[in-house]
């Protein structure tokens, strides 16, 4: 017998639509969707049960009636970039602790970052991952593999052997390929796959001429106990200014020679993408430069696509007049496409003002100006998706300055307080930003509130305020820069292939 769910008495909100309405799923996947008030239990049963009656197949199956309460289902989040630390560094995360911090933040699906002990640098060791996760049964998994084997920056050959329904992305993520011909080779390893390239794009010597000027400031940092994930000092109430003055110029020298990092690295990895003819995808972009580069080469794929199809339609009625067969050929770089994530934190924090200036992360929190100019990259659809980063530590390792953020179980609440609480976008644009576009990017049958599609779906309260306190968090990091900030938009409940795997 198979079995069916009925979530009813709901909101339904995906890309599309917004408007009360029911949900009828059959063996993990959506059967149909109902707009309008279906408050009753009894007469929306009755409508699950003449809709399997028509089907035939499924008629008699054993329904399970999920009340929504009025909430808000929408499609399970979608993340492209998480760090679970698994294998090797799992006394900051492992995959138990890290897909209960997914369920518990509303995601169904999250995409594993190969920066781990060993590096995940070959097709067995992704698949190692997703089997273990899998085995965990809740959100699903995607473990992506390393541009370069092991990171070394010396070879490309172990991308031959990736298939990319299970490996649909590749990343050398925490740091970038340092050689551009050596980019250029593995961009085209992935072209000929399908596979997206996931960069972290940042100059290798920038960088490194930024790490003294941050641990210059990490050094001060640890002597007068101030965190090193924003907040005021912890034991010293009393910090003489010339300190703070010294940390913060400090942090700004280095972040003055990442921003240069980031926007150099976007241009030139969008350069070798187009000559690569792959699909590049820019990891946590957070400078006005980057989005600019960004826009541009959208903008000149968009001018190229006219420019061909409106060449087409000439052609073709050129052809048809002279009664000859029309073969098209497309303008379009073959296979070049960008698309692009930005992170909550990036989002909603200013990192040259107290405290957030001290809150350390790659890339780093940037100027208001950045953070503005993020939100209206996201309004005129140069942003394709948000991605967490999750980055869980001990909190040893980040009051040494280890870099980035537990932010899973955070995510919704802060883009659905800045972004839709705010004014700045629609809830349905959230949900694309969190659903449906990354579902696109990656593939996938997920992310739309649409019959056929997985069910893997969310139940949210947008108007629900919450305190965030990481001590309650599910993720072993506990270090963030939100802690004690009211946050509006809790997650609720979550269902997986129609599976209830979390209810709060």
């Amino acid at each position: 017998m198979s079995k069916a769910l009925v979530i009813y008495n709901a909101r339904l909100l995906d890309e599309n639509c917004d408007s009360p309405g029911c949900i009828l799923v059959v063996e993990g996947k959506i059967r149909a969707v109902f707009q309008g008030y279906f408050t009753d239990a009894g007469t929306t049963r009755a409508l699950a049960e003449s809709v399997l009656k028509e089907d035939g197949s499924d008629e008699g199956a054993k329904i399970e009636m999920f009340d929504a309460q009025g909430l808000t289902v929408t499609p399970a989040f979608i993340d492209m970039h998480v760090h679970f630390r698994d294998p090797g560094l799992t006394q900051k995360e492992d995959l138990n602790s890290g897909l209960h911090a997914a369920i518990a933040g509303g995601y169904g699906t999250v995409v594993c970052m190969p920066n781990t002990s060993p590096v995940v640098s070959s097709y067995e060791a992704a698949m190692d991952v997703r089997r273990r996760a899998a085995a965990i049964g809740l959100a699903n998994v995607f473990q992506s593999v390393s541009i370069t084997e092991n990171f070394e920056g010396k070879s490309v050959e172990h991308l031959k052997y990736l298939v990319k329904e299970d490996v649909p992305l590749i990343t050398e993520d925490g740091h970038e390929v340092a050689s551009s011909a050596l980019m250029l080779e593995g961009m085209k390893a992935a072209a000929e796959k399908n596979i997206i390239v996931s960069c972290h794009c940042e100059d290798p010597d920038l960088a490194a001429a930024a790490r003294p000027h941050r641990q210059h400031a990490l050094s001060i940092m640890e002597k007068w106990h101030l965190p090193a994930w924003g907040g005021s000092a912890s034991d010293s109430d009393d910090i003489p200014p010339e300190v703070i003055q010294e940390i913060d110029e400090s942090i700004t020298k280095a972040n003055e020679l990442l921003q240069m990092a980031e926007d150099i690295c976007t241009e030139r990895n969008i350069q070798i993408a187009r000559q690569a003819g792959c699909h590049v995808h820019m990891c946590h972009v957070s400078t006005v430069g980057a989005i600019e580069a960004i826009r541009r080469a959208k903008e000149e794929l968009s001018d190229e696509a006219a420019d061909f199809y409106t060449g087409m339609a000439d052609a073709a009625y050129e052809a048809s007049r002279d009664n000859v067969e029309f073969s098209p050929v497309p303008a379009v770089e073959h296979g070049f496409s960008v698309t692009c994530e930005v992170t909550p934190h990036h989002i909603a924090l200013t990192g040259t003002e107290e405290p957030d200036i001290r809150a350390f992360v790659n890339p780093p929190l940037r100027s208001e100006e950045d953070r503005l100019f993020i939100i209206d990259a996201i309004r005129d659809g140069t942003v394709d998706c948000i991605a967490t980063d999750h980055a869980p530590h001990t909190l040893e390792d980040k009051a040494k300055g280890a870099p980035g953020f537990t932010g899973i179980e955070t995510s919704y609440g802060v883009c659905n307080t800045v972004l839709v609480k705010e004014g700045q976008i629609s809830a349905r644009r959230l949900s694309q930003l969190m659903s449906s576009n990354p579902a696109r990017i990656l593939g996938l049958n997920k992310g739309l509130l649409k019959t056929g599609y997985d069910a893997d779906l969310t139940v949210v309260n947008p108007d629900e305020q919450w305190t965030v306190d990481s001590k309650l968090f599910c993720s072993k990091g506990k270090a963030t820069p939100f802690e004690g900030k009211k946050l509006y938009g809790r997650v609720k409940a979550v269902f997986i292939n129609g599976r209830n795997v979390f209810q709060k």
